[in-house]
């Protein structure tokens, strides 16, 4: 642990650095990257060195704190999650250097670099924390830094109120949490997990219900998501990738460290996470292909992503209950597998938008185009990561949801009726989750990248700079070689499902050989075609090589002066899936249609709010403004009746505790 612990040290005081060196931009970024580059790689040694021997290390201290010690320990589920944490906010770091430097002039860099490096340390504590009051301290610091990160550009008001909506939601979910861990010590007075005990299967019940809340709104379940769309494309792009690609994982890794502290699930356990994720999935997506912004599409990509790791989970779950090896290793390895898939392709999708952005100064879909010949390093990373995530051979994505199907089908265990339900949900919902993302990705390149610039920001775009470039390649190789490699990833993950599973080793190994036997006849295929592939494109260019080759515009039915208007929109691509899912996305319409023989003008705008936030949560916020706004006759303003107040709370408390 001393090297964790030294990793955990250095980035902290990389951060503090940081922040002394506020004014003096380059500097600040300069010990800000160098803090977490080399802070994560000190830390990044313990963390594969238990994943592989599943040994785990630990270190004690007792503290005054009431509830148990100060408990720091790394087993193979908390390796597991640190190291993309640890990998992705590195290559962040990289990117934010470049990133940053046009804010130099007008803010003060030390600031977010002193944040990034806090919000680094408080994931770290949260995956090590041994003791439920430490993991509650870690996980405030985790959401507090994060929210001065996303409120970087505080000037904007949409900043702000993204801000506030994240900040709320976050404190939201703590108050379940601390109930959770409340009722966790209850009847022990320690809050270390190595002593809590077994509880009723009500009292277990209860528990797991407010981990679901709690860490679900880190993680982004539906409906507890509505922060999410506001928040990730408020912050800076780089940190936008952390929060999106391991940042709400937390999440995950809580819910899945509670399920282990509850003992033995019962069914209803695994079909809440199914239906959960299967929901998530479909609804993210769906509201992903209805935005305009390219963050905010991204962003409802996270949850369903979230959606898709849960349904992972819920499978694992329901097969530990029916005593299924197939699916609750199966199950287990394709969701955790796709916790680190998905912070790779989404980091890398949120450095490419960063890109864009940096360049264009502008996210808005239909303000963008043609810059694929403008910045061509970043459209051929922003392909390789659209296909990740839509789940395209050989890549990382397809390698854990295929996980997913093949416990699904290969599972013969439990009733034949309770399984097809299983089958039919599971397999559904990744099938149209998949279409749905493929659809939506081929939107945003084809608008982003493809056909003629729509504005001046994009016909001035310009390619990304040198650190921007190297984080991007970094992500988009690991893209490739995460899927390439997958039968050997996968395998490696046995002592990871062995401590949540209650499995032999021999049996988890087992089920895992036979997954990575199926993906490495994947990998094998792939290969064949793309050497195929690689192959006739040489012999085509060589035979091309001697003839005059021409360039012309498409053919365009003889009209002489084609605009860049006259090409598909974002809204006009994407509105024949749209409207077949109008029940879901209510899609508000707003049409000028043209008049007259000669008509001058003519509008037709597009917007998908919220299901969530428009149906709950602003109606809720209506009626706790109402409710509380009648309590105004409290607020004097004199200083002399609230001194009132607080000597009569504590009068009041103190006749409570003589009686």
């Amino acid at each position: 642990m001393s090297l964790f612990i030294g990793g955990f040290a250095i980035i902290f005081i990389g951060g503090l650095a940081s922040l002394f060196c506020g004014r003096r931009g380059g500097l600040a970024s300069l010990c800000g990257v160098l803090g977490t580059a080399a802070g994560s790689i000190a830390a990044i040694i313990p963390a594969f060195k238990v994943l592989f021997s599943g040994a785990a290390e630990s270190v004690q201290i007792a503290w005054a704190v009431p509830f148990g010690s100060f408990c720091l320990r790394l087993d193979p589920l908390s390796a597991f999650f640190l190291i993309p944490i640890l990998g992705l906010s590195s290559i962040a770091a990289v990117y934010g250097v470049e990133y940053l430097s046009s804010y130099q002039s007008r803010k003060n860099l030390g600031v977010p670099w002193f944040f990034y490096a806090l919000l680094l340390v408080g994931m770290m504590l949260v995956v090590a924390a041994g003791n439920g009051l430490l993991f509650l301290i870690a996980w405030e610091i985790m959401s507090v830094a994060s929210f001065f990160l996303v409120s970087f550009e505080y000037e904007k008001p949409a900043v702000r109120q993204a801000g506030l909506s994240y900040l709320i939601a976050m404190h939201i979910g703590t108050a379940f949490l601390i109930l959770f861990f409340i009722l966790l010590s209850s009847g022990t007075g320690s809050l270390d997990f190595d002593k809590i005990p077994m509880f009723p299967a009500a009292k277990a019940n209860l528990l797991f219900l407010l981990a679901v809340v709690g860490f679900g709104t880190k993680a982004g379940f539906m409906p507890l998501h509505v922060w999410l769309p506001h928040a990730h494309p408020a912050a800076p792009s780089h940190v936008s990738a952390v929060m999106s690609g391991v940042m709400i994982k937390t999440g995950i890794y809580g819910l899945v460290r509670a399920a282990m502290l509850l003992g033995t699930p019962p069914a209803w356990w695994g079909w809440l996470l199914i239906m959960i994720g299967a929901v998530s999935g479909i609804l993210g997506v769906l509201f992903a292909l209805a935005q305009h912004d390219l963050k905010r599409l991204l962003a409802y990509h996270s949850v369903e992503n979230i959606g898709i790791i849960t349904i992972g989970l819920g499978v694992g779950l329901l097969g530990v209950h029916l005593h299924s090896p197939i699916l609750a290793v199966l199950g287990f390895a394709g969701g955790l597998f796709h916790v680190l898939n998905h912070a790779v392709f989404k980091g890398l999708l949120f450095l490419c938008a960063g890109s864009v952005l940096h360049s264009s100064g502008t996210g808005c879909l239909d303000k963008l185009g043609g810059l694929i010949k403008r910045m061509p390093w970043t459209a051929s990373a922003f392909l390789v990561g659209a296909a990740a995530i839509s789940g395209l051979p050989p890549l990382n994505g397809f390698a854990s949801e295929f996980l997913l199907y093949l416990g699904v089908f290969k599972n013969n265990g439990g009733d034949g009726l309770e399984m097809l339900v299983l089958a039919l949900i599971v397999i559904g919902s990744l099938a149209l989750i998949g279409g749905l993302a493929l659809a939506c990705f081929t939107k945003a390149f084809g608008i982003v990248f493809l056909g003629h610039p729509r504005s001046g920001a994009a016909q001035e775009s310009h390619e990304a700079g040198v650190l921007m470039k190297l984080s991007m390649a970094v992500l988009a190789c690991l893209c490739v070689l995460l899927g390439l490699l997958s039968p050997w990833v996968v395998r490696s993950a046995a002592y990871v499902i062995a401590a949540i599973a209650p499995l032999p080793m021999g049996q988890i190994e087992a089920e895992l050989g036979c997954a990575s036997s199926v993906l490495l006849g994947f990998v094998f295929v792939s290969l064949v075609f793309a050497i195929v592939l690689f192959g006739l494109t040489a012999v085509r260019c060589r035979l091309l090589k001697s003839r005059c080759v021409r360039q012309s515009v498409t053919w365009d039915c003889g009209y002489a002066r084609p605009d860049s208007r006259m090409q598909y929109t974002a809204t006009s691509f994407a509105q024949p899936i749209t409207a077949l899912f109008n029940v879901f996305l209510q899609t508000r319409k707003k049409f000028l249609p043209p008049e007259g023989l000669f008509p001058v003008r003519s509008s037709f705008e597009t917007e998908t709010p919220d299901l969530g936030e428009r149906y709950l949560y602003l109606p809720l916020y209506r009626w706790i403004c109402a409710l509380f706004g009648k309590l105004q006759w409290l607020q004097h303003g004199r200083v002399q009746i609230y001194i009132f107040y607080i000597a009569l709370t504590l009068w009041l408390l103190l006749m409570w505790k003589l009686m």
